[in-house]
């Protein structure tokens, strides 16, 4: 292929990419969706308008940068109201490791609906490591695999991009009897190497300390999420972006918001290199505009972990 333009730097980490298979000789999964994430301070999040208002900045930066922006008719409605809660050992062993757990249940007008979804995730900024770990669940359902380059700003200062691996796998629970504990676990149910039986990777980690798994910090976060446009980068690419909301239930203390879009693909030859970097001028300018409202340092998981002021070690 030869392209007439230098390529951003998104188009560059797309390409790199380590051609391996797992244990049992599958090939390794490709990356397939890129998600670019902008970490809000929370306290600009005083009321609904606020979604409004920040929608207003993201059309500015696709205006200057040429990108299509349309409102979603979701943008008008209430935001979607989700419970999120992340599950790990008192010392925290699957953070230390780059590992996540995560239970999510949308909610419609105050009551549960649908299956509550349960997310693995292995994240790292190194593509070998993050594309040769084996995600695959030990469930007799079906599950759902992305593997993910996001995108973010630099800590230290705006207009710059750094990224992170993130290699998921999702489920409902219906899918899985053998996960049921995993929802009890939140009371304190499970251990770390019977959550290994259903997340074999899992049983790599050394786990010195009690192995109980339950509830991060005792925290249920309630999510708010408003779809609030589409975004179209040219050459058939377009996302929807949202704008999210995490507060923990009970003092609805608001500790971080995110604005996210995300492009998906078949693998990472099938998207425009064109339209890559057309995505990337956005982003930038989008710090520039947004500025005052991005928290540079941290993400969404490391603010629920960091709730009650007992870091664990950052690996993001």
């Amino acid at each position: 292929m030869h392209h007439n333009h230098v390529d951003g730097q998104i188009a560059t980490w797309l390409g790199e990419r380590q051609a391996s298979t797992y244990a049992d000789g599958r090939r390794c999964d490709e990356i397939g969706y890129l998600q670019c994430k902008l970490i809000l301070k929370p306290d600009r999040f005083t009321s609904a308008r606020v979604f409004k208002e920040f929608a207003a900045l993201v059309q500015r930066a696709a205006e200057t940068t040429g990108v299509g922006f349309q409102h979603t008719p979701k943008f008008m409605q209430r935001p979607e109201v989700r419970e999120v809660l992340f599950l790990d050992t008192g010392g925290y062993h699957l953070y230390n490791n780059a590992f996540i757990v995560r239970r999510r249940i949308a909610y419609e007008d105050g009551f549960a609906i649908g299956d509550p979804e349960i997310v693995f995730k292995y994240r790292s900024d190194d593509m070998a490591k993050a594309q040769a770990l084996d995600v695959r669940p030990k469930i007799d359902g079906k599950y759902k695999i992305k593997f993910k380059l996001e995108v973010m700003p630099l800590k230290e200062k705006i207009g710059g991009l750094r990224r992170l691996l993130s290699h998921n796998v999702e489920f409902g629970l219906s899918q899985a009897p053998e996960a049921a504990r995993i929802v009890m676990s939140s009371l304190g149910h499970m251990s770390l190497p019977e959550l290994a039986k259903i997340f074999p990777t899992l049983s790599s980690i050394s786990c010195d300390g009690p192995d109980d798994v339950s509830l991060v910090n005792q925290t249920i976060v309630e999510e708010l999420l408003q779809d609030i446009c589409t975004l179209d980068f040219g050459h058939r690419t377009a996302a929807t972006a949202n704008l999210g909301l995490w507060r923990s239930r009970g003092d609805h203390h608001a500790f971080v918001g995110e604005f996210a879009f995300q492009l998906r693909f078949a693998g990472p030859d099938d998207i425009s290199h064109k339209a890559l970097n057309h995505c990337e001028r956005f982003f930038l300018e989008l710090q520039q505009v947004a500025g005052d409202w991005l928290a540079l340092t941290t993400t969404k998981t490391g603010a629920v972990y960091r709730l009650k002021g007992n870091p664990p070690q950052a690996h993001e």
